[in-house]
């Protein structure tokens, strides 16, 4: 007859020795990939458990995936600490985990000072099973009709608000910098800027 498995009790809170934090669930965080050359993989803490004596400590995630582990690929308009919200779910050694990190949502994202290398954003789920994403579409700028990647420097035109790429408008990144009023070809035409 087979061993009846030892109960689970959830945690509140673990202390990661090894990185000296302690996580929640609600967490992100990073994890050791099997592949050393890899990335590390994102995931969100659902729930810590362990066994009666406190050990053997399991953490239940929900994964986020980069860009280049979807269906589709890396696009032009993902930035480079994209992630989506997968519905991928599974349970990993607390051993694995390799720091804790930040995904924000877009928009924090694009308000941050300074981008450290723990911080991610996230403006997309992901259906990993159909490859569909929620929202399945999101405002497009420039003429080039393209989603906003933070990474990208865009310049505002000052007669209709909207957003282009230098490359876009036949101008450098540096010329862009410098710019300190810019219209755009449409509204230069209409108000003789």
């Amino acid at each position: 007859m087979a061993k009846p498995k030892a109960p689970r009790r959830t945690l509140e809170s673990y202390s990661v020795k090894h990185i000296s934090k302690t996580i929640r669930a609600g967490d992100c965080i990073l994890m050791r990939p099997s592949d050393p050359s890899k990335p590390s993989y994102v995931a969100r803490i659902e729930r810590i458990e362990a066994d009666a004596r406190g050990a053997n400590v399991k953490i239940h995630v929900r994964w986020y995936y980069r860009p280049e582990e979807s269906i589709g690929g890396r696009r032009q308009f993902h930035g480079s600490k994209e992630v989506f919200l997968s519905d991928h779910f599974d349970v990993q050694s607390a051993d694995t985990i390799e720091a804790k990190c930040t995904v924000h949502s877009f928009k924090s994202y694009t308000k941050l000072d300074a981008v450290g290398n723990d911080d991610f954003f996230c403006r997309f789920e992901y259906n990993s099973s159909t490859g569909a994403f929620n929202p399945d579409r999101v405002a497009v700028y420039c003429k080039c009709e393209m989603p906003y990647n933070p990474d990208d420097l865009m310049v505002q035109c000052e007669g209709c608000t909207d957003w282009f790429h230098p490359a876009c408008i036949d101008m450098t990144v540096e010329e862009a910098k410098r710019l300190d009023h810019f219209f755009c070809e449409s509204c230069s035409a209409e108000g003789g800027y």
